[in-house]
């Protein structure tokens, strides 16, 4: 098992990739992978069989997972000086 900066619950920002700029509540870490699903970000579908619960199936939308790496806690994120106000020149 490897060391993370991140855990379970941990408030983080997507840096790279697809979902750039949003962010979440850490749900899941799968530290074998390097990966975490992060609460509402990298949506999935997945279509589930009939079953007593589902008579005729259903789409499930569920979290995909994200590698670590994209990830940055949001209070470093909001302290970096990518996030700082820059002026804007009036023209």
């Amino acid at each position: 098992m490897s060391k993370s900066h991140l855990k379970r619950g941990d408030e983080v920002v997507v840096i790279a990739g697809a979902h750039k700029g949003k962010s979440g509540k850490i749900l899941e870490l799968v530290s074998e992978k390097q990966r975490a699903r992060v609460e509402g970000v990298a949506m999935i579908k997945r279509h589930l069989k009939k079953s007593q619960e589902h008579p005729n199936g259903t789409i499930a939308e569920r979290e995909g997972s994200i590698h670590a790496s994209n990830l940055q806690l949001k209070s470093r994120y909001d302290a970096s000086k990518r996030r700082q106000a820059k002026p804007v020149a009036a023209s």
